[in-house]
């Protein structure tokens, strides 16, 4: 299983880990850590060498509360990075943005993949996406970042995910967009409770059967502190438990914000299933 990345080919024949990195004040774990282009270069770099196999840039905070962004301020924290590592770097570059602008600009300056917490349902995001070459991330979120955890409320979480995330890649194949092109992503904490959020986690083998590699952004989530009572900045363990967990069950791409112990997360896991002999 490979994903097409522009000009960089990213090998899924066995889980990767997907390095974030906030160039944002306010992201719910890592705000302000990077606001320092200096600082942010020298983490990707750090990132890559401990093993991480794509970076992710986002430059607008989507955590529960809140507010978006204007294209111009995003554009700026975010392009400087994508010009000065994509052309320097082995592993693609990807950019977590919703607006269509950001996106062409993005793509331009050399990013391989778009990670849309929209799904590409922005107007003029799937056409941005389609006339390049570059790979895309459809996430499930119900609601908005503003609003989504205000009493989010579904039928049948697994089930609802399910048909948004099926529904989407139709949309995508529709407009051009391959399949070796998209990466799917349920969502988890994007408008979802604890009980939406461990069913989903219980079922994430269900997302293997619509064909395209799935994600795991488990990575210091609220839900951890929700079951454990740790703050934000320790929630590692349970991270990493989390992640074997979705790995075990057919997670792909491990996004996350402590690299080192994913990657040998995704080495302990695959030694064990035999994966690296595929």
């Amino acid at each position: 299983m490979h994903l097409v990345c522009g000009d960089k080919t990213l090998d899924l024949t066995r889980p990767c880990v997907m390095g974030i990195l906030n160039v944002t004040p306010d992201s719910f774990s890592d705000g302000g850590r990077f606001h320092d282009i200096g600082q942010a270069l020298a983490h990707a770099h750090r990132m890559i060498d401990e093993g991480a196999a794509i970076i992710d840039i986002g430059g607008e905070s989507t955590r529960p509360g809140s507010n978006p962004v204007d294209i111009d301020e995003e554009l700026r924290r975010v392009l400087p990075l994508v010009r000065s590592l994509a052309p320097k770097v082995s592993v693609p570059i990807s950019v977590d943005t919703t607006k269509p602008q950001v996106m062409q600009a993005a793509i331009d300056a050399g990013a391989g993949m778009i990670n849309d917490i929209l799904a590409l349902r922005t107007p003029g995001a799937m056409e941005a996406v389609a006339a390049s070459k570059v790979a895309v991330c459809l996430m499930h979120m119900q609601g908005e970042p503003r609003t989504m955890q205000f009493e989010p409320h579904y039928e049948d979480v697994v089930r609802e995910v399910h048909e948004f995330l099926r529904e989407r890649l139709d949309a995508c194949e529709a407009a051009g967009i391959a399949r070796n092109r998209v990466v799917i992503d349920p969502g988890f904490g994007f408008g979802k409770a604890l009980p939406h959020n461990l069913s989903l986690l219980a079922n994430f083998d269900r997302f293997l059967d619509l064909g395209v590699p799935v994600l795991a952004g488990l990575s210091r989530k609220s839900m951890i502190g929700t079951i454990t009572g740790r703050p934000v900045d320790q929630r590692l363990h349970a991270s990493v438990a989390l992640a074997t967990i979705t790995i075990l069950k057919g997670a792909r791409i491990i996004r996350a914000h402590d690299v080192a112990p994913a990657v040998d997360a995704v080495k302990i896991v695959t030694a064990i299933l035999g994966r690296d002999a595929q």
